[in-house]
């Protein structure tokens, strides 16, 4: 080692010394939040109730959240701007935000000297007392989740919400519920071990954050997670990914769009109208539902075998069910402008969201697809055989636009757009009466948006202005 690196390394430790809390001068065990945003506050916030002394580290200069922390805990030191090995081999303990990644090197350094690595929903696990539901899955967890608690909501439970979707899941445990109903993404249950909920499903898997993750394999392995030490694991009968991690030794509910097992949850034909049904008892007609498309009928079966596992009565669950009328950005009807349908799903931001969101339109040939932004590693090649089938005509956007076309292989003629204005634009000169307008990207948003709420408030009021 050089003067200069033995200085630089001395430099760097006294000066994490003046960051990290202590006492009479005395260095006392600290614990690490890793990343702030919106869940790293809630880390934070719940450490500091528990009384911990609490650094916090960033690798963005400005991290969403700084200035309540530095408002509201005058104590707690943030070093952003970058990972320091130092800080993070000294804590006593992690806790890792869901945007970093497990394979940062100062983590890795930390782990190699057995530093107890968890996350958000792992501090939540051991402190929940009530019953929790847990949902994870490439697409449809917000959906699904939002309707597992409208329908615990019907029932008059007193139900909280959240986890990867709203409200974080430590903030949650202030509302002392009597069923909690949590999304859960893959980032969050890399870190998991000790929740054991009530019911739990991972509702399909397909590609998706191939940038963090090494293949699909590692990325179902992680899905998997969610159903350890569940009592009733739900199990979607028609994802092959989903069918091979079917647990032992729990007991299994399954649903399926085919017709279902006796226990289980699909759908029968009956005089020419098909019926969500349990078995073959009749549960409530396909056309009574209000939230559109095939996969939002999964999704809708998916959330019954859940509530079922939690005792929530079933009668309840229907009557929400009927009235449940889905999430924004997700397959959202828009309008109709001179016999053209305009639906929003702009949340489709992997390749499985929008191949299900392109089936369950019910319509061949007459689709008019806008998709496009940061492909996030993708494998676009899926999309080609149902665009072949149902899309006349791709209007892409974005920075990883080009990756798409080259998938598609010329399947369909494929047009560029300079902005979402543009897209719709072209969108509206090219439909005809009975054609559909879909916005699913298959990709992020953040080349061109703030995210895909601001993507899709963008399409919406360019279709507006129609």
């Amino acid at each position: 080692m050089t003067i200069t690196e033995t200085l630089s390394n001395v430099a760097v430790t006294a000066m994490v010394a003046t960051m990290i809390p202590d006492n009479d001068n005395k260095k006392q065990p600290y614990t690490l939040v890793v990343g702030l945003g919106k869940t790293g506050l809630s880390i934070v916030h719940y450490l500091k109730s528990l009384g911990e002394n609490v650094v916090v580290v960033d690798s963005r200069e400005h991290p969403p959240g700084l200035e309540e922390v530095q408002n509201s805990y005058p104590d707690v030191r943030v070093i952003p701007g970058s990972f320091d090995r130092s800080v993070f081999v000294g804590a006593s303990k992690l806790i890792i935000s869901p945007g970093v990644a497990m394979t940062e090197s100062a983590v890795q350094d930390a782990i190699a000297q057995d530093i107890d690595v968890i996350g958000d929903i792992e501090l939540f696990a051991q402190q929940v007392e009530s019953p929790v539901i847990a949902i994870t899955g490439s697409n449809g967890k917000s959906t699904v989740t939002t309707l597992v608690g409208e329908m615990a909501k019907k029932a008059s439970l007193n139900v909280a919400v959240g986890g990867n979707l709203g409200v974080p899941a430590l903030e949650l445990l202030q509302q002392d519920a009597d069923l909690y109903v949590l999304e859960l993404s893959s980032f969050q249950l890399e870190t998991l071990r000790s929740l054991r909920p009530v019911s739990a499903c991972v509702l399909n898997v397909s590609a998706d954050h191939m940038d963090r993750y090494t293949d699909l394999e590692h990325y179902t392995r992680v899905k998997e997670n969610i159903y350890n030490h569940c009592k009733v694991a739900v199990i979607n009968r028609d994802d092959d990914a989903v069918k091979k991690m079917t647990p032992e030794h729990q007991f299994i509910s399954g649903f399926s769009l085919g017709e279902p097992a006796m226990g289980d949850f699909g759908l029968r034909e009956y005089d020419g109208e098909l019926w969500l049904c349990k078995g073959r008892e009749k549960l409530v007609a396909e056309h009574d539902l209000k939230i559109g498309g095939r996969h939002n009928t999964a999704n809708a079966l998916a959330a019954l075998a859940l509530g079922e596992a939690a005792n929530i009565p079933m009668e309840d669950m229907l009557a929400s069910l009927i009235e449940f009328k889905g999430l924004p950005h997700r397959t959202q009807w828009v309008r109709e402008t001179e016999g053209v349908n305009w639906y929003n799903d702009s949340k489709g931001t992997n390749v499985g969201a929008t191949i299900a969101a392109i089936e369950g339109m019910q319509v061949s040939n007459r689709l008019i697809l806008i998709a496009g932004g940061l492909a996030k590693d993708a494998d676009f090649s899926g999309l080609k055989e149902v665009v072949k089938d149902k899309v006349r005509l791709v209007v892409l956007i974005g920075r990883d636009a080009p990756k798409i076309e080259q998938a598609l292989d010329k399947v369909v003629p494929v047009l560029y757009a300079k902005d979402m204005q543009d897209a719709v634009n072209i969108s509206a000169n090219h439909a005809c009466q009975g054609d559909v307008v879909l916005l699913s990207p298959a990709c992020a948003s953040f080349d061109m948006f703030n995210g895909f709420e601001h993507r899709g408030e963008v399409f919406m009021a360019a279709v507006e202005a129609l």
